[in-house]
């Protein structure tokens, strides 16, 4: 029986695989992640139903389990309608669930398509598709190193 919080199996699988700097995508329920992905990347659907399960609960399952060393999130273009309502409330909930996972980390918006792009890249292993219907909710986690 493992010890972990997480255990999804195909997660556990590709997060032992990624090495030091591997991409993790959290997505929401309207990031379209049969078309922008890394060309290695697996996905894997955990969009049970509307809400069910969040990006949140799964970055808290991910910082319980690997180190992670950066976690950017999906930055709000300036000509975007959405762009003048400040920033997104989910992002505060991002923070409460690093903090709360002991870590210093600070979130690192990346604007749309300069997300796709990082998103896109070879480095891309995992793209885990939730059902969270916050809006700017993606969030993209690059792998760190065990120290101890």
């Amino acid at each position: 029986m493992l010890k972990t919080s997480l255990t999804h199996p195909e997660i556990l699988r590709v997060l032992a695989a990624a090495g030091h700097h591997a991409k993790i995508l959290i997505a929401d329920g309207n990031y379209p992640a049969s078309s922008k992905r890394g060309p290695r990347s697996e996905v894997i659907h955990l969009n049970l139903a509307p809400g069910v399960v969040t990006v949140s609960q799964v970055l808290k399952a991910i910082l319980a389990t690997i180190p992670i060393d950066h976690i950017a999130c999906m930055g709000i273009p300036p000509d975007d309608p959405y762009a003048q309502q400040g920033e997104p409330p989910v992002w505060a909930d991002y923070r409460r669930v690093i903090a709360e996972s002991g870590s210093t980390l600070t979130l690192e918006p990346i604007l749309k398509w300069d997300f796709y792009r990082h998103v896109e890249s070879p480095d891309h292993v995992l793209t885990i598709q939730t059902a969270d219907q916050s809006l700017w909710a993606n969030l993209l986690l690059s792998v760190g190193v065990r120290t101890s």
